[in-house]
């Protein structure tokens, strides 16, 4: 018997609980940084070496940082669904906790590519990006992170992820951020939606959306007891 597709929508309140830091939290503020001085290609013109600071430190964080049990119950719903996770987060997460198909929005923390081109992508084995790193076009390398402003590449393979939903779970995010907040209206019409977030400030949300206000690891406790009965 085939397995029912759990497709998983993740933002950054799911890292948060491994002590990753959000944008969000500070009002827009992170590390002392606006978010357009960091993450737009107009910040990257502006001050490259203020760019790279940034996501070294953001880089050597992460991967001092462990999965948490929300990561590890994804894993685990692997047993009973095929669980395919769309993330906006662009640390790694839910790999090094043992999720099979996870697809980056907004791009990967390892991973450099080019200023030039950014078809050009390689994966880093050390946490920093140095002036003089350059791509085999003799760019500059920059962190392979999506800025405000750029294009989503991996928008239309997401879609087609949700269009093919039996489940569509969406887990630290408040769906404020577009497009990728949009990607629960490509799931079916016949399939449930659950949203997993502590808030409550969700003025009209669709009948079929169920909202377990909970924080990321306690909310999936309360979503693999609902889930696992279904099989």
């Amino acid at each position: 018997m085939n397995k029912k597709r759990l497709v998983v929508l993740s933002g950054a309140g799911i890292s948060a609980e491994s002590g990753i830091k959000t944008f969000r939290d500070s009002g827009g503020l992170w590390e002392g940084h606006h978010v357009m001085e960091v993450a737009s290609p107009e910040g990257w013109r502006r001050n490259q070496d203020l760019v790279q600071e940034f996501y070294n430190l953001r880089r050597k964080q992460a991967r001092e940082c462990i999965p948490n049990l929300a990561h590890e119950l994804l894993v685990e719903l692997e047993s009973n669904f095929e669980v395919l996770i769309i993330t906006q987060n662009v640390d790694d997460l839910h790999e090094r906790a043992g999720s099979t198909k996870v697809l980056h929005l907004h791009g990967e923390l390892n991973k450099a590519q080019s200023s030039l081109d950014p078809n050009l992508v390689y994966e880093l084995d050390h946490w920093e990006i140095k002036k003089g790193d350059k791509c085999e076009k003799g760019s500059q390398l920059r962190p392979n992170v999506v800025w405000f402003g750029e294009p989503v590449p991996k928008m239309l393979d997401a879609i087609k992820w949700a269009e093919k939903a039996d489940i569509f779970l969406v887990i630290g995010t408040s769906l404020q951020v577009y497009p990728a907040a949009g990607l629960v209206d490509y799931a079916p019409s016949s399939s449930p939606i659950y949203l997993i977030d502590p808030n409550s400030e969700f003025s009209r949300l669709p009948s079929r959306i169920t909202h377990l206000k909970s924080s990321a690891t306690e909310g999936m406790k309360i979503l693999k007891d609902l889930l696992i009965p279904e099989i």
